[in-house]
């Protein structure tokens, strides 16, 4: 618990700093204006949600719900910062989407949302700070309806376990962090470039290789429909990743190709 307590007490302090979005790095005012959120990945693997039910869990504060209900979809987002849930519920209110925000802990999602969901959606940043993934994987099925699927998009576990130190990309990390030993991080901003300096800059995250990422959500019921990677990420994880014309981050074409992000999706029986 008291992992999940600093953490949200970052999380808390970030989300004034993210919607205010001095660096543009969440385009908030052009979503506002009608841009979707979604990047080159996930739009063009979510598919048609027109009329589905989406759990959108540890959505921050709410673009991506934002976008999914704007594409038809009935979304409800979840996420355990109250500062967070609060700047969702307002711009959605703002932009008069189809879009529920609840204040809870993932692993409490079953007893926080009503009914099941055609649609699990998480993506970017949000696995590496759950301890317990094969938990998490349980959670992800208990939401889901028979025949509903868990779309899932992230930073690749591989890179993960790499950092930039004297302007290469070296290992730094092991590849699973167990529940009881997280990485410890203390940062003074935000990963967006802002300057504010952050009170709360300790953090705890964990590592989960890609084989207990999927073996979780088997033992947990579901069917792995596809599985892909992506020498692509929607942030730069190091300094020498560039934009490219679509907003994607990508390594120098002159440096070693790494796996920068994977996608999936499992279905439910």
């Amino acid at each position: 618990q008291s992992y999940f307590d600093a953490n949200r007490k970052s999380w808390d302090e970030r989300v004034a700093i993210h919607r205010r979005d001095d660096t543009k790095f969440y385009d908030v005012e052009k979503i506002v204006a009608g841009k979707d959120s979604l990047s080159p990945i996930e739009a063009a693997e979510i598919g048609d949600v027109t009329g589905l039910r989406i759990a959108h869990l540890q959505c921050h504060f709410g673009l991506d719900s934002i976008s999914l209900a704007r594409r038809g979809a009935s979304v409800t987002g979840l996420d355990f910062s109250s500062a967070a849930i609060a700047e969702a519920r307002a711009l959605a209110a703002r932009l008069g989407v189809d879009a529920q925000f609840v204040e809870g802990n993932v692993y409490d999602a079953r007893a926080l949302l009503e009914g099941e969901f055609d649609r699990v959606y998480v993506t970017w940043g949000a696995i590496n700070w759950l301890p317990d993934i094969a938990q998490w994987a349980k959670v992800v099925a208990s939401l889901l309806k028979k025949g509903g699927k868990l779309y899932l998009a992230e930073t690749h576990q591989t890179i993960l376990s790499f950092d930039w130190v004297e302007e290469r990309i070296v290992p730094r990390y092991d590849w699973r962090t167990p529940e009881e030993a997280p990485i410890v991080d203390e940062v003074a901003t935000t990963y967006t470039g802002a300057e504010d300096e952050l009170a709360n800059k300790k953090t705890y995250s964990w590592q989960h290789p890609l084989s207990d990422i999927i073996n979780g959500l088997i033992a947990a019921g579901l069917t792995l429909g596809w599985f892909r990677e992506h020498a692509a990420l929607v942030w730069p994880l190091f300094p020498n990743m560039k934009a490219g014309e679509d907003g994607l981050y990508r390594l120098p074409a002159d440096h070693v190709q790494l796996p920068l992000a994977f996608s999936l999706e499992a279905k439910k029986g």
